[in-house]
């Protein structure tokens, strides 16, 4: 049987989901990342309602 191991995940930012723009604002926020080089993409938490932008590379 093959195994994973869990990839931990860096939260940059956390943004309502219930924001009257929706997900832009994270959008904006990790495009604006990537743009610096950090490797940034949005999720959906639907624990916590919130839109997180998460990196898999390790932050200074």
């Amino acid at each position: 049987m093959a195994t994973t191991t869990a990839q931990s995940r860096t939260i940059l930012e956390r943004f309502p989901a219930g924001a009257l723009r929706g997900s832009w604002p994270a959008e904006e926020y990790a495009a604006a990342q990537r743009t610096q080089g950090t490797d940034a993409q949005v999720v959906m938490d639907l624990g916590s309602d919130q839109f997180l932008v998460v990196t898999d590379a390790p932050t200074r």
